[in-house]
Formats: C-alpha cells, sequence, structure tokens
C-alpha cells in the first residue's frame, strides 16, 4: 500500500486513484463486518453490506498486485538487481512500513483497552501480553500464532515477506548470472524466470494450500502477476509487449482452470487493466475532473488509513453504544462517522508519521513506543 518508486507513481497517477479505491473498498469491508454498528445500518442496504462483508476483502489482491508492481521497479527495473547491499533494502523495505504500522498499532492497544468496559464484543481486542507485542512489531504474530491486536495488521507482515522473496529470487538470479557467466542481455531472463516460477509455484500449489495462508508463497502469485507487468510494460517493440500479455493472460488462466479462485481472477484483472494503464499513460493528475482529485489523495494516505480506521472504528462503535439511541439510521450515521474520522486520522498519521524519513532511531523508539502502550493496556 506504500509506493516505492516515486517516479513510477507519479507517472502514473491511475496507481494512485486505484490504491484510494481499493483501500476504500476494504474498509467498508470491516465497517460492514465489525461491532454492533452494521448489524442495523445493514438493513437499509443489505445487498451493499452482505457484497462488502463478503467480497470486500478482494480488493487486497489490487494492492498486492501494485505492490509486486512497485517492487520490481524498485528492486529490478531492468531485469537486473539495482541493489547493493540487499540486507540493507529489507531492513529499510521494514522501517519504511514498520513506522505508521507500530504508531496504529500502539494507538490500537490504547484504544481498545479504553474500551473494553463499554463495548462487549468480540471484534475488541483482548489486553495484550509482551511475547504478543514482540511478535507484532517484529511482523512475526500469524507465524507465530498470536492472535491480532488490529484488523489487516496481517497484510502488512504478508507485503514484508513477498518483498523479502521477492529480494531473494533476483539475487539468486544474480548468483547464478554469475556463475555460469552469461551475459548482461540474457542475465536479466534469469530474473524474470525465476519470479515467472515462484509466481506459477504459487497460482497452481502454494494458494490452494489454506495452511499456507500466513506465508508469502500464498500470496506471490497475484505478487508476481504485479512484477510481470512492469516488465512487460519495459518492452520497446509491440510484439514483445503482445507476447508479455499473452503469457500473464495463460498463466492466470491456466491457474483459473485448474481451481477457480476469485481473488486469483480479481488479481488477473488487476494486472491486464495496470499494462494497458502503464502502456498508455493518462493525463496528468491536474488534468482529471475534479470529482477524481480526491480519489487520487485517498490513494497517497491509503496505507495509513489502512493502518489507523479500525481503532477508529473501535472507539465511534463504544461510543454509539453507549450514549446513541438504536436505530438503523444512527448505526448508518456512526459507521459514516467512523469512515470521515478515519481519513482525518490517516492525514495526520501520514504527515507526522509516513511521510518523515525512516530512521532506526525513530523505528526503535516506536518500537518502545508499543511496548509502553502495551504495558499500560494490560495493567
Amino acid at each position: 500500500m506504500r509506493s516505492d518508486t516515486a517516479a513510477t507513481a507519479a507517472r502514473l497517477p491511475l496507481l494512485d486513484a486505484a490504491k484510494g479505491l481499493a483501500c476504500a473498498v476494504i474498509v467498508g469491508h470491516h465497517l460492514a463486518r465489525y461491532g454492533p454498528l452494521p448489524a442495523g445500518a445493514s438493513s437499509l442496504a443489505p445487498g451493499l453490506f452482505e457484497w462488502l462483508a463478503q467480497d470486500g476483502r478482494l480488493a487486497v489482491q489490487v494492492f498486492l498486485v501494485l505492490a509486486g508492481f512497485l517492487a520490481a521497479g524498485s528492486l529490478a527495473p531492468d531485469g537486473v538487481l539495482r541493489v547493493d547491499r540487499p540486507l540493507v533494502r529489507v531492513f529499510q523495505r521494514y522501517g519504511r512500513l514498520a513506522m505508521p504500522y507500530l504508531a496504529a498499532l500502539s494507538f490500537s492497544v490504547l484504544v481498545a483497552a479504553l474500551v473494553r468496559p463499554w463495548l462487549d464484543d468480540e471484534a475488541v481486542p483482548a489486553a495484550p501480553g509482551i511475547a504478543q507485542l514482540l511478535a507484532h512489531g517484529l511482523l512475526l504474530q500469524d507465524l507465530l500464532g498470536y492472535d491480532a491486536l488490529s484488523t489487516g495488521v496481517w497484510y502488512v507482515a504478508i507485503d514484508f515477506q513477498l518483498f523479502v522473496l521477492a529480494l531473494a529470487a533476483i539475487s539468486f538470479s544474480e548468483l547464478l548470472q554469475r556463475r555460469w557467466s552469461l551475459r548482461p542481455e540474457r542475465s536479466r531472463w534469469l530474473a524474470v524466470a525465476l519470479v515467472l516460477v515462484l509466481a506459477v509455484a504459487s497460482l497452481a500449489v502454494f494458494n490452494r494450500n489454506e495452511e499456507l495462508d500466513d506465508t508469502a508463497l500464498y500470496f506471490f502469485g497475484a505478487y508476481g502477476l504485479g512484477m510481470g507487468v512492469f516488465w512487460i510494460g519495459r518492452a520497446t517493440r509491440l510484439r514483445t509487449w503482445q507476447f508479455g500479455i499473452a503469457l500473464l493472460l495463460m498463466v492466470g488462466a491456466a491457474a483459473l482452470a485448474l481451481d477457480w479462485r476469485s481473488r486469483i481472477a480479481t488479481a488477473l484483472v488487476t494486472a491486464l487493466l495496470l499494462a494497458v494503464v502503464q502502456r498508455r499513460a493518462g493525463p496528468e493528475p491536474a488534468a482529471w475532473p475534479p470529482l477524481a482529485q480526491p480519489l487520487l489523495r485517498l490513494g497517497r494516505i491509503s496505507y495509513s488509513l489502512f493502518l489507523i480506521h479500525f481503532p477508529v472504528l473501535l472507539l465511534v462503535s463504544a461510543a454509539f453504544n453507549r450514549f446513541a439511541p438504536d436505530g438503523p439510521w444512527v448505526d448508518l450515521i456512526g459507521l459514516l462517522a467512523t469512515f470521515a474520522l478515519s481519513i482525518v486520522a490517516a492525514m495526520l498519521l501520514y504527515r507526522w508519521v509516513e511521510s518523515r524519513p525512516a530512521t532506526w532511531r525513530a523505528v526503535l523508539a516506536l518500537f518502545a513506543g508499543l511496548l509502553v502502550c502495551g504495558a499500560v493496556a494490560s495493567s
């Protein structure tokens, strides 16, 4: 959900628009599922609420494809690794993901402690233990079997795993290139081929095993499609671009023929649309109609919005549950207020944390803040 390459995002403003729309759907998915408010509000638009609750989660596939697209542009835009020190790059990625994540998680832990006496709902996380806090801070909570302290934190951990896996695959191709003494024009295809093999393995095997959904292997199919789209877009010859699109379509269609999965269909459609957009870049953001401008701005703060909306939902749900009268329209107002306040909170999180350079001092300070907030919430 966070852009890795500012130049690519600037050249393709539709990336921000796609992120903004997908994030709005994911937030809507959570608003339709968690807390007491959707139970009453859903009677006003049962079809919409049912769709959001059941299928809104598919918007995550849009982020997976976009994340792979941006990762390819950041790590190996020409199929050749542009990272001198891979481990440092991994730490940098963790820092960029972790700073707003740790800040939002600290807020969520405090909010859960505040509303727990008022809101008797399974959506409210239990008071955390020190091991649970450490696991969340290190993005290992799902792998170690700890309950989530906020909704959607699994995605942050998966995003980090996917980046590391992609970097490992491209780095391995560099090792093979040196060992086999391949010429530069051939070595770049080796990285593409390794990523394609990983994506096919994910689509055909790993993504069909629900026990692997805590690992990057489960999601690399969608991520790999995004990486492939970036490299296809670098083709200078139309025939090469057409071959790449045909290969992309063939891989996706074969995966769906093997086992139909709506999440993979969503990822494939996203990848194909992204390929077309990359080939035919649209107008600059300033030329977009006024109604589209908020969507672009929403896309820029989408990561912060994704992280912060759940504690805002807990706060609003507790307040309405305790002080507001019962009624579907009141519940709907509560959900709309949650969405609006979440955007305000996301703007603040983006300005104060996400947009600032990631430094180890800042990361360690925020990590310590999470432990302190956990201790306060558990006392």
